[in-house]
């Protein structure tokens, strides 16, 4: 079942233009260091929530680097 939340996730993601997908980058760095600052005050974070956010940040960047490619691929 996780498997198809992250196809959804992907597929949303391959339907967005770069400025989205920036924005998108952002707020999961801001997630990122939001449970960052969660666990280092000592409030409870589920630990898996650190892997899952690192996890989408890497599909976001690898989406947004795949555009890049190809936009450069069509231009010459």
């Amino acid at each position: 079942m996780a498997t198809s939340k992250n196809q959804k996730f992907v597929e949303q993601l391959r339907g967005k233009d770069e400025a989205a997908l920036r924005e998108d980058l952002i707020k999961l760095r801001r997630e990122q260091f939001s449970l960052r600052m969660q666990a280092s005050s000592g409030q409870t974070v589920k630990s898996s929530d650190f892997g899952k956010v690192k996890k989408n940040i890497a599909r976001l960047k690898t989406i947004s680097r795949a555009k890049q490619l190809a936009k450069a691929a069509g231009a010459k």
